[in-house]
């Protein structure tokens, strides 16, 4: 049967027995004309019937399933377990790849050496942790989408597409198990999307589940690959985040109907590039990369625009106390920070201010009751501001420290 041998490249036959289950391996045709390998079980019945009885004698068995990312060097069998992570067909090779250089350089801009880093931990140590890739742009036509395509025709198989909606879902078999996944119009700015997406970047393990199937623990790898066309509000991300490397992406300067073909073209020279290629950095924490190395005006941008609209009146507030009375430093109390707040108007409780101060911008209050310069609204001057000296446990307030906050 000439289809039977339409099977993935490394498989030795076109079944397997696992466990006790027999399963048909087979390519799935797709829309774009490509393949993905499929696992079908398979009646042991059916097979014999085909086949005949002493076929089942060929059939490679296996004791179970493993998934063991690895590209060079890639084998289906690990200590007689059958390895789900699938093999990708480029072979490295030495030529050039102008227009994959053109893509990195265009993607990571002046941080072009991590970009190129990024993609060979990737390619050669899988299991590396690494930081959750968000690439916004309000504009059209910018290489997202694109940049996209090129790492699913990289790792193939290994490579998924979800929805906003597949990370909610409990079912979850069809994902995790993937080195790479990658939301092209991702808008998770609810709480708990955030907090679950925080997690499994940094997670060790996970679990499975599938329906009609025992949740099961497995060892997790997934990097995530995030576009939106928001570039303040795609995902909840904190002050003092440090798992999202957040790129701006400006318009594309040429529209290369082709650009994508050529890219897949380039990829066994860019594999081979990147295998004898040394590193730009040293591992500096679980992610690879140190926080301040990957930290960009559009990551703090985000995290701007996620605060709250009382945090961001306060900051305000102070700022333009600052500019008022030309001080760089100024000196308040909770309670001279809440009268402030109620003289402009601003409805807030103390307890919320005390929180913004103390847990948001991490302040400690003087050690002891001291005499400190206090700036009120005084509409009699100029300045509409006037200085009182008072006693109390105040907090220290400076331009630099608000525009570390909020650039």
């Amino acid at each position: 049967m000439e289809q039977d041998r339409q099977y993935g490249e490394n498989e030795m036959s076109p079944f397997i027995r696992v466990g006790t289950t027999y399963y048909k391996i087979a390519l799935q045709p797709q829309p774009d004309g490509g393949y993905i390998t499929k696992r079908l079980k398979w009646e042991v019945q059916t097979i014999r019937l085909d086949y005949g009885k002493e076929y089942l004698k060929e059939i490679p068995r296996y004791n179970g399933f493993c998934t063991v990312p690895i590209h060079k060097g890639y084998s289906r069998e690990v200590g007689n377990f059958y390895n789900l992570y699938e093999p990708i067909s480029h072979t490295p090779a030495i030529g050039t790849w102008e227009h994959i250089d053109m893509l990195v350089s265009h993607i990571f801009g002046e941080q072009y050496e991590l970009g190129l880093d990024y993609l060979q931990l990737l390619y050669l140590q899988p299991t590396q942790k690494l930081p959750i890739l968000l690439l916004v742009s309000e504009e059209r036509n910018t290489g997202k989408t694109t940049f996209l395509n090129f790492l699913k025709s990289i790792f193939e198989d290994n490579a998924t597409f979800n929805t906003n909606e597949d990370f909610r879902n409990r079912f979850n078999s069809d994902w995790t198990a993937k080195l790479l996944i990658m939301v092209d119009e991702v808008l998770l700015n609810r709480r708990e999307d955030s907090e679950r997406l925080k997690n499994l970047s940094t997670a060790r393990s996970y679990k499975v589940e599938a329906k009609g199937k025992d949740r099961d623990e497995i060892y997790f790898f997934a990097k995530f690959v995030l576009c939106s066309n928001n570039e303040r509000t795609p995902v909840l991300i904190d002050p003092g985040e440090t798992r999202y490397w957040v790129r701006k992406i400006l318009p594309l300067q040429n529209d290369d109907t082709a650009f994508l073909l050529h890219l897949k073209n380039e990829i066994p020279a860019f594999l081979g590039h990147l295998c004898q290629r040394q590193m730009s950095t040293d591992k500096q924490g679980r992610m690879w990369f140190a926080p301040r190395q990957i930290e960009t005006q559009a990551l703090r941008r985000i995290i701007r625009s996620n605060r709250n609209r009382l945090e961001t009146e306060l900051a305000e507030m102070l700022r333009e106390v600052m500019v008022a009375t030309d001080c760089n430093e100024i000196c308040y109390c909770l309670n001279d920070l809440l009268r402030l707040l109620t003289l402009s108007n601003v409805k807030a409780e103390k307890a919320q201010v005390r929180n913004i101060v103390i847990d948001n911008w991490k302040l400690t209050p003087a050690s002891n009751a001291l005499t400190y310069q206090c700036w009120d609204i005084d509409c009699t001057r100029p300045s509409g501001y006037s200085s009182t000296n008072r006693v109390g446990r105040f907090y220290r307030f400076s331009k630099s420290m608000l525009d570390n906050l909020f650039l």
